[in-house]
């Protein structure tokens, strides 16, 4: 394969999978380490990818990819995570439930719970769950952001505050390779902070795309959160921080 069409399907495996590691690259296309961290150096270069320590990643740090584009990204394997969260969630329990795709596809695997108490700040989730007459569902008020159903803002804020439940079920936009929890919206951090402070057990819902992948707000470290579900094995210098932090990992 000529450089160029190397270089070419190295961006798009970026590109698909949000983070690659080099090991994987060598694998790929059966080349040398060093081939492909010129290859990497070069492609980072001209931004078109984001280099990492042992791997690449998005270059874009400000802007999220289409709501309903990232609904579609991965979506067995979000559906594999959202049923694992779902069967660790008794009936008749409290709990929020965050803006982002992983977020919505566990408030589908929830649809045959009983009794459930569910605070939401979005919008998808909230028009699903209005099917579960049983359910309690509490909306919380704010600005809506049309492009993803999303809402935020300091009446958010306020609203979220009010309550302490039981589970936080929280998306991600990316990982950095050193446990940095990353958003694109400096909003949404501030929400996603309140979920967090308010909730019992914090669970972290992610497929593997998000590792390694590159925003501009930073939400804070492993830390803040009891559970991880994701559907890969994270890369080793994240697997040093969710030990260290003793964050339970649930591979879905």
């Amino acid at each position: 394969m000529k450089q160029t069409q190397r270089h070419d399907a190295i961006i798009e495996l970026v590109r698909q999978q949000g983070y690659v590691s080099t090991e994987e690259l060598v694998e790929h296309f059966t080349v040398s380490p060093q081939t492909i961290r010129r290859d990497l150096n070069d492609l980072a270069d001209q931004n078109k990818i984001h280099r990492h320590h042992g791997g690449a990643a998005l270059p874009s740090s400000s802007v999220n990819a289409a709501y309903n584009d990232r609904k579609v990204m991965w979506s067995e394997e979000k559906a594999r995570i959202a049923q694992r969260v779902a069967s660790q969630i008794p009936d008749g329990a409290t709990l929020f439930i965050d803006i982002g795709t992983t977020p919505e596809a566990v408030a589908h695997a929830l649809m045959n719970h009983k009794g459930l108490r569910v605070v939401t700040n979005n919008l998808n989730v909230a028009t699903l769950l209005t099917a579960k007459e049983d359910f309690r569902l509490i909306l919380a008020g704010g600005e809506v952001r049309t492009r993803d159903g999303g809402i935020i803002g300091e009446a958010t804020l306020d609203f979220i505050s009010q309550f302490r439940l039981d589970y936080g079920i929280l998306g991600i936009s990316g990982i950095d390779m050193d446990g940095s929890l990353l958003e694109f919206d400096y909003h949404e951090v501030r929400t996603k902070r309140a979920i967090i402070e308010n909730s019992r057990c914090v669970m972290l819902v992610t497929d593997h795309s998000k590792f390694g992948r590159n925003a501009m707000v930073n939400l804070g470290n492993m830390n803040l959160i009891n559970y991880l579900f994701t559907d890969q094995m994270p890369p080793a210098s994240v697997m040093k921080i969710i030990e260290q932090h003793d964050v339970q990992l649930e591979l879905c």
